[in-house]
């Protein structure tokens, strides 16, 4: 009997926990405000500007450029909501097709994984182009400050982490 409750439970929550990573590597998730390792470890913040001393046309020439790229996202996002929609329906679709079918077909797995990782590939790559895009009006001097800084930021975090995790053991 427990044995068939163990199954029935895994049946239920294979498909739930499939379902939400794919939903993650399709374009979903946290939406809110997620700090984690961008937070405060190493980002590009108005913190760090504000350590780099930028000239006012840098600090223009960034404010151009995020203003670029809310507006381009906002684009992006608000005129095919009903595609995007359509598009993770039917990602779900085959994912639920895939782990309730009788027998595991590993080769539509593999395509399946192989598409969530390019449209992932595809979005960094995009985030690390414009991430250079915006580095790129530092001057050498601001970039090596910046790297010194993120070191800093990172040994700060790594020791966060170390005190995060020693206490929830």
């Amino acid at each position: 009997m427990k044995m068939t409750k163990k199954l029935v439970l895994a049946a239920a929550a294979l498909p739930l926990m499939l379902g939400t990573a794919s939903a993650y590597a399709f374009g979903g998730g946290d939406k809110g405000d997620h700090k984690g390792m961008h937070g405060k470890c190493g980002a590009f913040d108005k913190k760090v500007m504000r350590q780099l001393d930028l000239t006012d046309a840098q600090k223009e020439q960034l404010k151009e450029m995020r203003e670029a790229n809310r507006a381009e996202m906002k684009a992006k996002h608000a005129g095919n909501k009903s595609d995007k929609m359509a598009q993770m329906k039917a990602h779900h679709e085959k994912v639920q097709a895939l782990v309730l079918a009788d027998n595991f077909d590993e080769a539509a797995a593999n395509d399946l994984a192989s598409q969530m990782v390019e449209k992932q590939t595809e979005r960094r790559v995009a985030m690390l182009k414009k991430q250079h895009e915006m580095m790129s009006v530092l001057t050498p001097e601001q970039k090596t400050q910046l790297k010194e800084i993120q070191q800093e930021r990172m040994v700060k975090c790594a020791e966060k982490m170390g005190k995060h995790m020693n206490r929830d053991q």
